[in-house]
């Protein structure tokens, strides 16, 4: 559909050169995870237009793009380079407004207007609520310990804790695959503060 494996291959190879190395959670390997379970979850939601689909893949591909030239504020230079890339393969206006609103959408903190942008959301926090949380909960704090935005792992995991209880899923495919396991990793994180 429109050009996709062109997108998608000229997107990833511009993450996979140009993203900075200090990233060790914002990798290629997260955008992909995202897309991954943004189609997982859409599908499981019920989302079956094939135009919705393509939409909310290009969305995730772009999602994080704009760790190319920012660590603050990155979702809206995703949306500017998606702005100076996606009308040459034939998007039109009202495809890029739902495009851009998919990635602001993964804004922390979250607020998403619409089932696609729930979508994206969910797929975006996907790890916090599987049995591989702690490696890449490992990634984000090495990545935030480098950008100097944590100095300690007692200070990584508070902010966890805190962010925790603040976030839950938005959709229902996720509240129920997801929860029972973010609640778990949640004790264990409270636990390792109380020793």
């Amino acid at each position: 559909m429109k050009f996709y494996d062109e997108i998608k291959s000229a997107i990833l190879h511009r993450l996979e050169s140009g993203l900075p190395d200090v990233l060790s959670y914002h990798s290629v390997g997260h955008t992909k995870d995202v897309q991954k379970q943004a189609e997982r979850i859409a599908l499981a939601e019920n989302v079956h237009s094939t135009e919705e689909i393509f939409l909310l893949k290009i969305a995730c591909l772009f999602h994080d793009t704009g760790f190319l030239f920012t660590y603050s504020k990155h979702e809206e230079m995703g949306c500017q380079i998606a702005d100076e890339i996606l009308p040459a393969y034939g998007l039109t206006p009202k495809e890029m407004k739902i495009i851009k609103g998919l990635i602001m959408a993964t804004c922390i903190p979250q607020t998403p207007l619409s089932p696609l942008e729930e979508i994206i959301c969910d797929a975006d926090l996907d790890y916090l609520g599987r049995d591989d949380f702690f490696s890449i909960s490992k990634k984000l704090f090495k990545e935030l310990l480098a950008m100097n935005f944590v100095k300690t792992e007692d200070e990584w995991n508070r902010i966890q804790v805190k962010f925790f209880k603040q976030h839950s899923y938005f959709t229902q495919t996720n509240k129920d695959l997801r929860t029972p396991k973010k609640l778990e990793h949640l004790k264990v994180i409270e636990a390792s503060l109380n020793t």
